[in-house]
Parts: structure tokens; sequence; C-alpha cells
């Protein structure tokens, strides 16, 4: 008799182990992703996996987490970012995690690793606390094979170029990306990148691209990035969608009715943006791009000549008026490893420290001064709010911060790498009611996730991937400012990496559970 109730209670111990969920969140606003309304519900967590939604009141759980007037939802995907080098500085990516990014997405710009097997090892080994994509980057494929050359590559550098992406995707790229407005990507003609993108593509991937221009020709650069996608049967997402320039603005009805029309012929387009009338890039991005071909020393012999340089200032100072401007207000440094007293100053105000003239010839030999000696890490203040919100209604646009993982304290950074998601649920949802939090939420998670082939993320779905944010919609805000930037959002009270807690309570618990996403031809 003893022995049958020892079994006995062997066997329901071990019917209650494995009934026992890993973690339990109970009492919240479930909104699954999907764009459908919240209900209540729990979720419960088991293996670094979704093990059951609903009411779950009967499962036991090794750890409970009260989510009580709080909404449970997917952890958020972050399509736009450049973590590289500062992953191994701040492992923690703490201001993702701190708003509510559980996956990113780095490689964008055409600025990536050329060998993203050895990048993704060197990941496995750190353990972030983010999980992480990336793209191959055509600028770094191209510098590669051909340096700074402003030309065309011959069919051998063209073929070489051809062989990194199809490794690259090999080894797990989630697809080909562009900077056609960066050196070398804009010397390169568009069937170099259809060539590439066409590699990319034989492995599933996905073409992104920061476009070659988003000003004055925004729509023929439009109408490249889309001819790009059609002719290397592609699926196509253009990066940090908007319209730049005082004189462009207004223009957001024209460039979205492209890509409606494009989505309407069955091209497979989609767009991203990040929620603030800003971007940031760097200061030489000012200069015109033939003067930067083949480094710095070449770009330092051009300048030499007194002819070149007038005509670069001539170059400079046009594009300046025709924003409708008559100095460089809008362009503040963000990091200027020189001279760190500069951050956080305009090019004007910078000019005038310097004791120069206050006119836009002066400033624009101030910026050749500064690029001269480094480049400068820039916030361009030049978009409108009507345009933001008028690309930010359409249901294909998702939400992107374009930052890296930020060192706290370091430099005047755009805001959006500590902000992009809490001022979208703040800010657009809550207060402007541009859109509605479950739309919100699904541009954050399973638009990214399917248009990426994240086959196991983006939903609250058993047996999905455990990402998951636990916020307070009435409380969730961004506290970053162009003025003070170093400072983490608020209103996130969970965040968890693949069932590990990785966020609670405003502080980060010290949990590394991130792993490498590849591209899902390789599964």
């Amino acid at each position: 008799m003893k022995y049958f109730l020892l079994l006995l209670l062997l066997a329901s111990l071990n019917a209650y182990s494995q009934d026992t969920a890993d973690v339990l969140i109970k009492h919240g606003k479930i909104i699954d992703g999907t764009g459908n309304p919240w209900y209540y519900g729990d979720v419960a967590i088991k293996d670094g996996k979704v093990y059951k939604t609903g009411n779950l009141f009967y499962l036991p759980a090794r750890r409970i987490l009260d989510a009580q007037g709080l909404i449970i939802a997917p952890g958020f995907i972050d399509v736009h970012t450049h973590i590289e080098d500062d992953e191994v500085k701040n492992p923690f990516a703490t201001n993702f995690i701190a708003d509510g990014v559980t996956t990113v997405i780095t490689g964008n710009c055409g600025i990536s690793r050329v060998d993203l097997g050895a990048y993704f090892k060197m990941l496995d080994s750190l353990h972030t606390s983010i999980n992480v994509a990336s793209l191959i980057g055509h600028n770094d494929v191209r510098k590669a094979v051909m340096g700074r050359a402003n030309r065309e590559p011959t069919t051998k550098e063209l073929d070489e170029m051809k062989n990194l992406v199809a490794k690259a995707m090999q080894d797990g790229a989630v697809g080909l990306s562009t900077g056609l407005i960066y050196i070398p990507g804009t010397y390169s003609k568009t069937y170099e990148v259809v060539a590439l993108a066409k590699e990319a593509a034989r492995f599933n991937g996905v073409y992104t691209t920061h476009m070659r221009n988003e000003g004055d020709s925004v729509t023929q650069a439009i109408e490249e990035a889309l001819n790009i996608g059609r002719q290397a049967n592609i699926p196509v997402e253009i990066s940090h969608f908007k319209v730049s320039g005082q004189n462009n603005w207004g223009r957001s009805k024209e460039t979205l009715a492209m890509i409606v029309k494009a989505r309407q012929e069955g091209l497979d387009v989609t767009i991203d943006q990040y929620p603030y009338t800003a971007s940031s890039t760097s200061l030489s991005t000012l200069l015109p791009d033939w003067v930067l071909a083949d480094g710095h020393d070449s770009l330092a012999a051009r300048l030499s000549n007194p002819t070149v340089k007038q005509s670069v200032i001539d170059d400079m100072v046009a594009r300046l008026h025709k924003r409708k401007l008559n100095h460089y207000s809008y362009a503040v440094v963000a990091y200027y490893k020189p001279d760190t007293t500069l951050n956080g100053k305009s090019i004007e105000d910078v000019n005038l420290v310097m004791k120069r003239k206050h006119t836009a010839k002066e400033e624009a030999q101030t910026v050749i001064d500064m690029v001269l000696l480094a480049d400068a890490g820039m916030v361009f203040h030049g978009m409108s709010e009507d345009d933001v919100k008028y690309i930010m209604q359409y249901p294909y646009d998702m939400f992107a911060s374009d930052a890296s993982i930020r060192l706290f304290n370091v430099g005047s950074p755009h805001p959006r790498g500590y902000g992009t998601n809490a001022r979208v649920l703040a800010k657009y949802v809550r207060e402007d009611k541009v859109l509605s939090l479950e739309e919100a939420i699904r541009r954050m998670t399973s638009l990214p996730a399917q248009k990426f082939h994240f086959a196991n993320r983006g939903l609250l779905r058993e047996g999905f991937a455990a990402d998951i944010v636990v916020f307070d919609e009435n409380a969730v805000k961004d506290l970053s400012t162009f003025e003070k930037p170093h400072q983490y959002s608020t209103g996130f009270k969970y965040v968890l990496v693949n069932g590990k807690l990785t966020w609670e309570d405003g502080k980060h618990t010290g949990e590394r559970s991130g792993m490498v996403l590849k591209n899902n031809a390789l599964r």
C-alpha cells in the first residue's frame, strides 16, 4: 500500500511538473499582435515559448507576474537599427529593452559586417539581451571589392560582390540593404543593385533601402526602389520613409500614393518610419557626393584646390537656399569626437563659436573644416509633423528607431534611440489618436515578423517565442528629448526575451537571453 501511494505521489508530482509554467502573466489585457481587439486573459510561458493563453487560473507556475490593469503584447521588433560595435560595449541594450524592443534588425543603410558568419558567432558568444538579425550591406560589400571608387564595377568585381552577398545570405542574413546616399553606394547604378538583390532573393531575402534621395528627388528615388524590387523579384522595404526639406513639406500624399499603387500592382512593398520630425546621419552628407570619392586623403587633396573648394561651397549654399533656409540652424551636432563641447550645437552656432561671419558661406566652410578633421554624427531638423502623421496612418508602415545601442550619457544623440515605441504609444495613440492601440502593436510586432520571415515571433500564440512586453497604456511615455536625450522610456512593467524576465519595474535584470535570428530559407 505504501509503495502504491509513493507511486501515486511520484506520478502526481510528474504531472504537476509537466503542466507547470515557468512564468504566468495574469489578469492582463491581451493584445495578441494580429490587430484584433484586446481581451482579458493570462499568458503562460514554458521553455522559452508561449505555452498557453486564456483564462489560466488553474495553471501552476514557478513565477507569477501580475498584469492587472496592464497590456500584455508581443515584444516589439525594430526593423531598422545600427548596433554594430555598440553591442560589445553594451550587450544589455538597455535603451531598446526599456522601450519594449526584444528584436532588432541591423545591417541597414548598406552598412554591415561583410563576414556575417563571423559576426553571428561573435553574437552567439557575447549573449545580448535582445534578439539580433542582420542584413548584408551593399556599401560594405562594394568597399570590400572596389574601395570608395566612383565608377561602375567590372564584370569580375560584380561577380565578387554577388558572391559576397550569396555567402552572407547562406550565413543567415535576412536580406540586402542599400544606402544610396552614402559613399560608395551613391556611385552605383541601378543594374548593380538589381544584380545583388537577385542573390538575396534566391534565399528568401528582403531588399531594404535608404533611398538615393529623400528630398527634392524623392519620387525618382522611390521609383528606383520599386523597380529594383520588380526586376529582382524581391520584397521591398523602404527605410525611414519621409520627405525632407521645408520646400518638400506636404509631398507625403504624392510619395505614399506611389507605395499604395505598387502594392495594388502586386509588389510586396512596405515602409518604416521613426515618429520624429528630425533625421540623423553624418555631417559629410552635406558635401557633394563627387568630392567624397576614394577616401579622406582624396577629399583633402581635392579641397586643397581653391577652385574645387569654392565649387563645393557654392553647391552647399545653393542646396541650403533651396530648403528655404539662410543658415544651417537645422543641422545639430550629436557627437564630434575632436571637440565634444560642440555636441548639441547647430552648425550656425558652431560657426559663431569659431567667431566667423554669420553667413551661409562661412557656415559651409565650417562644415568642410570639421569633416576634414573628423566626420560628425548629426541631427537634422527638416520634416513636417503633418507628413509624419499622414505616413503613420498607412497600414503597411512599421516603426523603427534607426538607432544604435546607446551608451548612456555619451554625446547628444537623436532621442529615437530611447523613445521610438513609447512615443508612438503615448503621443500618436493616446494623445493624438492617429491610430488605435491594437493597430500600433500590430505594426510593431506581427507586421515586421511577417515581412522578415520570423516564423515564430510577433504574435502571442502557443508555440511562439515568448518575447513579451507588459505595459501601462495610460502611463507609457518617451522621456528622451533633443535637449536631454539620455532618458529611458517609462511605463513598461515587464519585458521578457525568449521567456526570460529582462526588464522589471524600471530596471534591467541583467538577463541576456537574446539569440541570433537567421533567414527562414536556412530552416
